[in-house]
């Protein structure tokens, strides 16, 4: 890596010049300092550079982040005595990649004017709308990149406002106060071509210049897609690259600063286990009580201690500086990350108390009503089966530990690293929990055996498969899961138990009953009336009821139990829609990061999934998985059993 440092009183030598642009012959990364604080950084050779000039007569705070987000940028000051030099080596570098690639692009970016925006009826201050200005002196050359630049800049949005784009065949594409980088002359001899870009500074106070950090990161990104686009269709058009995609123009490889990051919030969210910290320990005594009063009386349910402390545990998290990042897609995902952590820590310190419920529906959500009238829809068609799982063969947790680290064992041997386990806990009661790696048991679980398999491949197959799978990448994030993850993975554990055939009447009614209860703990409803309408309204069995009922309760009122049932229809309408499996494998992701996993995918920044869940290879899992289309509904999958 180029790293020389030229003081801010020395021009830029011609021997710095030289090495910069012998590695970019050699299609290396460059990133290297300039005089009075500027930087040049390429990723690789690239068929584009994007330039920021610091006009020193004006402030132009926020600016230089619409070019650093990209993988070839320059930022200079703009006073002569530090920038000798600087035409000098933007020339060489253009030259450079033009005798490899055929032909070079520079766009130089700068804003325009402060200038605040008033409702023209009431005169007040509105909130600005994003306006563009495309400038190039040579009318329709590179025309393809104009034109797919001013489309994809149009479709930004802010405020609600969409973007105005003007393209000026005619003017300097050089900022106001400056002269060009490039002659005209030396850019026709040498095959170079050079836009200029104004932008509105939206993304800053017109009056104080103070930066809107939550606008400007949005605005960044968006930004960054256009240009991209812009260079993809410049790649195309002009040289000899072929990109497989816009996103392919990218930075291909993370900073040590992303690493860092990543690495310190990925621990910090192993620092507690959040679901088993807020899962009752006396969940049987619990139960025990409930029924002796009748089912009349409120159960009291005790938590484990924290071994942390909530306090010290976000004076951590504060302390990790997302806002450094200067990638947007990875500023994106990591600012995300950081801010659920925020809001799961502050559960961990309201375990117990009033405050819990507000945390949950700002982490987990709460019910919306398409999914409640589904919820309502499924328990109203499904007959109840719950007397007749009384008479299947069952398995104790014993055996099913047994069967599930067999499971594993078949992951292991396609991967050694694969180093998961499955346990019975005796601090659990019932039920079945995936906590990192640990696939833990309650004592008293008893599974029905037709179930098993589907049971597997929910737990197995998909939470410790793509546990494993965000192990193997770079980004740690992606093994203990980006923001929301919740929704996708249940709805893919659901789902695969619906390949392998094991998507009972029962299990679909179990989940409804679960939004229905979050929905009426929500609502206000107590632990009792809740319970009733299981029983009464819907004839599960009073033990069934109750399980649903507390871990619906548990903590406070959890709401995470709605995830299920919406992730279901989340990823029913995603493969309905022709979106893959294979992207939702990578790791524990939402369905909004399916773009951000495409993209960083082809930026190289990802690999393909290290493993594939066993199901998804079964002559039957695919029919099933084909036969999914636009139109198919939760309830279709329990027909579709039916016609087999």
């Amino acid at each position: 890596m180029q790293s020389d440092v030229c003081e801010d009183h020395e021009a830029i030598s011609d021997s710095v010049i030289d090495g910069i642009c012998a590695r970019l012959a050699e299609d290396k990364r460059i990133r290297q300092r300039l005089p009075g604080g500027g930087i040049l950084q390429m990723d690789r050779l690239l068929p584009f550079l994007c330039v920021y000039r610091r006009n020193p007569r004006r402030r132009d705070e926020g600016t230089a982040r619409l070019v650093m987000s990209e993988a070839s940028f320059l930022c200079a000051p703009g006073t002569a005595p530090v920038r000798a030099g600087l035409k000098r080596l933007v020339r060489r570098i253009a030259e450079t990649a033009i005798e490899r690639l055929g032909s070079f692009l520079i766009l130089e970016v700068w804003a325009g004017e402060d200038r605040p925006e008033y409702d023209p009826s009431t005169g007040e201050i509105e909130l600005p709308r994003p306006e563009f200005q495309l400038l190039t002196r040579r009318p329709h050359r590179p025309e393809g990149t104009v034109a797919t630049l001013q489309f994809a800049l149009q479709q930004i949005s802010l405020h609600r406002k969409k973007a105005a784009v003007q393209v000026n065949m005619h003017a300097q594409n050089h900022p106001p106060g400056m002269t060009s980088l490039i002659r005209e002359a030396i850019e026709t001899k040498i095959g170079c071509h050079v836009l200029g870009l104004q932008v509105r500074p939206v993304y800053r106070d017109p009056e104080s210049g103070e930066v809107y950090d939550r606008v400007a990161t949005t605005f960044v990104r968006d930004v960054s897609h256009s240009l991209k686009k812009g260079f993809f269709a410049f790649a195309l058009n002009r040289t000899e690259v072929r990109p497989e995609h816009y996103f392919s123009l990218g930075v291909s490889r993370l900073s040590k600063q992303v690493l860092v990051i990543d690495r310190q919030l990925a621990d910090l969210s192993r620092q507690f286990k959040f679901l088993l910290l807020v899962t009752p320990i006396n969940a049987e005594r619990a139960w025990d009580k409930f029924s002796e009063s009748g089912f009349r009386k409120t159960p009291a349910f005790q938590y484990r201690p924290l071994d942390v402390d909530p306090l010290l545990l976000k004076r951590r998290l504060m302390k990790i500086p997302t806002e450094r990042v200067t990638d947007p897609t990875l500023s994106y995902v990591l600012r995300q990350a950081q801010s659920e952590l925020d809001r799961q820590i502050s559960m961990l310190a309201d375990i117990g108390t009033h405050r819990f419920l507000p945390g949950s529906l700002q982490v987990f959500e709460g019910v919306k009503p398409k999914l409640r009238e589904l919820s309502l829809g499924i328990l109203q068609t499904l007959s109840n089966r719950d007397s007749a799982s009384k008479e299947l063969p069952m398995l104790d947790a014993t055996a099913f530990a047994q069967l599930a680290n067999a499971e594993i064992q078949y992951y292991r041997s396609q991967s050694p690293a694969f180093l998961a386990q499955a346990s019975v806990r005796d601090d659990m009661f019932s039920g079945l929990m995936v906590a990192g790696a640990e696939l833990l048991i309650g004592r008293e679980t008893r599974i029905a055996e037709r179930r098993a398999d589907a049971l597997l491949q929910h737990e197995v197959g998909t939470h410790l498969v793509t546990y494993f799978n965000g192990a193997t990448q770079p980004l740690r994030l992606l093994q203990v899961g980006l923001s929301g993850y919740d929704a996708l993975q249940e709805g893919l554990a659901v789902l695969s138990e619906y390949l392998v055939g094991g998507l009972s009447e029962a299990r679909l009614r179990t989940l409804a009953a679960r939004v229905v209860a979050v929905d009426g703990m929500i609502r206000g409803e107590t632990f009792v009336s809740v319970f009733e309408q299981l029983v009464d309204g819907f004839g599960f069995e009073p033990r069934t009821a109750y399980t649903i009922t507390m871990r619906v309760f548990r903590g406070g009122g959890l709401t995470k139990d709605a995830l299920y049932l919406q992730g279901l229809v989340e990823i029913l309408n995603y493969l309905g829609g022709g979106g893959e499996v294979e992207p939702l494998l990578i790791g524990k992701i939402a369905v909004e990061h399916v773009p951000v996993v495409r993209e960083l995918l082809f930026r190289g920044i990802l690999r393909p999934a290290a493993l594939r869940p066993k199901y998804l290879d079964s002559p039957e899992a695919q029919t099933r998985l084909g036969g999914i289309h636009s139109r198919t509904t939760v309830l279709d999958l329990l027909d579709n059993e039916k016609g087999r």
